[in-house]
């Protein structure tokens, strides 16, 4: 036999079943957001709660909005940059090798 102190044919985090233990519930509203996929998801809010302006669609995570014909429009991911890019975009060619000329100047005997 095993030991513990775990009750038989109970699990861990299980509460009481039932509303009478919970409370009962508030009322619900279901609102619906549509992608730029078109999909259609229906969250439900309570009764007395603000209704969000966008909510993430949960079949492809693309922004989702109230209004069916005009769904918010996906936002632009900007691609990794390396230390590289960055520095090539303050630095010209011409600055470059003006700094790697007198770099090479230090250096040399």
């Amino acid at each position: 036999m095993a030991g513990g102190s775990a009750i038989r044919g109970s699990r861990v985090g299980a509460g009481p079943m039932g509303e009478a233990e919970r409370g009962e519930a508030s009322p619900r509203i279901w609102a619906s957001f549509w992608c730029c996929r078109g999909h259609e998801s229906k969250p439900s809010f309570s009764a007395d709660a603000a209704i969000p302006g966008e909510w993430d669609c949960p079949r492809c995570g693309l922004p989702a909005g109230p209004d069916e014909a005009n769904p918010p429009s996906p936002q632009k991911v900007e691609p990794y940059k390396t230390h590289l890019a960055y520095v090539k975009e303050r630095r010209s060619d011409k600055d470059g090798a003006a700094i790697l000329a007198e770099a090479m100047e230090k250096i040399r005997p």
